[in-house]
């Protein structure tokens, strides 16, 4: 049935407060507007950030206001394109992007940043360009989380916060290169920069932390140690490429002077992804002085990380990370490209499969720990 330009009514999940859980309901889904594109979403990834947002953050309505559409992490297919657009097509494969790559502006034109600031402000609050959202539900407007809102069967997205990707990428695999492997892969081989024969220590080993691991091994690390307090993800760990594996639990003392102990002075690089400033300092301190290197790629917005100047004055290098550092919609693609050549993990990472009026089931398990990735597939929702 031919849909363009007109409204889709579809499922989604549908976040009505802070605190609740996700509710499904039938949704209406707008035209795409000028540089917009509307997408069937096939495969969404439920990354930690969405529940934190939920369940946490939110609260505290600094991004996204209630009611929106949580989901960040997604792979689909084009279904229309608004006026203007001329990068995609109905039918395309793509990825939609909660960082934005406009190829315009100076921090994409330059070699050091990946944060374009394209509509930045409105994506933040969950809209769009024009400053409202495409999705509604019983008359009241829903945002879109992050500008991107991938629990819903369709989304309308920028064509700047768009990546156009091969088409024989298998959407269930690669909806994880929109956020959580991405970021920790580049954490370690973009922003991280990590050297052959160095030493690693990777603090948390979520879905992000296995991706750093795995970036780690890609770039010949000698010495890969995986740090986390949940021994029964130490196997996954291992299989990313962990050369050892070390529970704080199991010591009496500060883990950082463990982990010197071990390295003779200090990991050349310690890559955070826990999103917890207390462990923020203890991967600083973990690094050797003169040129360790500490990357912080966990994401957080309540606390502030204490920094030991000495720590710094010693030669330490400390470095954030947003998306890994990469270009969104020019190196996606790549990434897409190296995983299709067996150059880089995708399948290990999912540990469930859900419809989508599973998402809370998805959500539980993800705070738990029993999973590292799960995949909701909202094309399968019944209508």
């Amino acid at each position: 049935m031919e849909l363009t330009g007109q409204v889709i009514r579809c499922k989604a999940a549908v976040a009505w407060e802070s605190g609740k859980p996700l509710s499904i309901e039938e949704v209406e889904v707008d035209p795409p507007k000028t540089h917009e594109v509307r997408i069937k979403v096939c495969a969404a990834g439920v990354c930690h950030t969405d529940r934190e947002y939920l369940y946490e953050t939110g609260k505290q309505m600094r991004f996204s206001p209630f009611p929106l559409v949580l989901g960040h992490e997604a792979a689909g297919i084009v279904e229309s394109v608004g006026p203007e657009v001329t990068n995609f097509s109905p039918g395309d494969k793509v990825i939609p992007l909660f960082l934005p790559y406009c190829g315009e502006c100076e921090r994409c034109q330059s070699p050091k940043t990946n944060l374009c600031r394209r509509n930045w402000t409105n994506s933040q609050m969950g809209v769009l360009a024009d400053g409202t959202s495409r999705i509604s539900c019983k008359g009241q407007q829903i945002h879109q989380f992050l500008g991107v809102g991938s629990f819903s069967q369709y989304t309308v997205v920028s064509d700047t916060s768009l990546a156009k990707i091969r088409p024989d990428a298998p959407l269930d695999k690669v909806c994880l290169l929109g956020c959580g492997v991405a970021t920790g892969y580049g954490a370690a081989v973009k922003t991280g920069k990590v050297e052959k024969d160095s030493s690693c220590a990777v603090f948390g080993l979520g879905a992000v932390g296995l991706a750093a691991i795995m970036g780690c091994k890609v770039a010949m690390a000698k010495k890969i140690i995986a740090v986390d307090i949940n021994p029964d993800k130490f196997e996954k760990a291992k299989l990313f490429g962990a050369t050892e594996c070390v529970n704080p639990s199991d010591y009496d003392k500060p883990i950082q002077d463990v982990l010197v102990e071990m390295t003779n002075g200090g990991v050349d690089y310690a890559l955070e992804c826990v999103g917890n400033p207390a462990i923020m300092s203890v991967a600083l301190e973990s690094t050797t002085e003169g040129w360790g290197t500490c990357v912080i790629s966990g994401w957080t917005e309540t606390d502030t990380m204490t920094v030991k100047v000495e720590k710094i004055l010693m030669g330490r290098i400390l470095k954030g990370t947003y998306f890994g550092g990469w270009k969104s919609a020019l190196e996606v693609p790549q990434l897409v490209d190296d995983y299709m050549n067996k150059k880089l993990k995708l399948d290990e990472f999912i540990t469930h499969n859900c419809q989508l009026d599973q998402i809370n089931d998805a959500f539980d398990l993800l705070k738990r720990g029993t999973s590292i990735c799960a995949v909701v597939k909202p094309e399968e929702a019944a209508l």
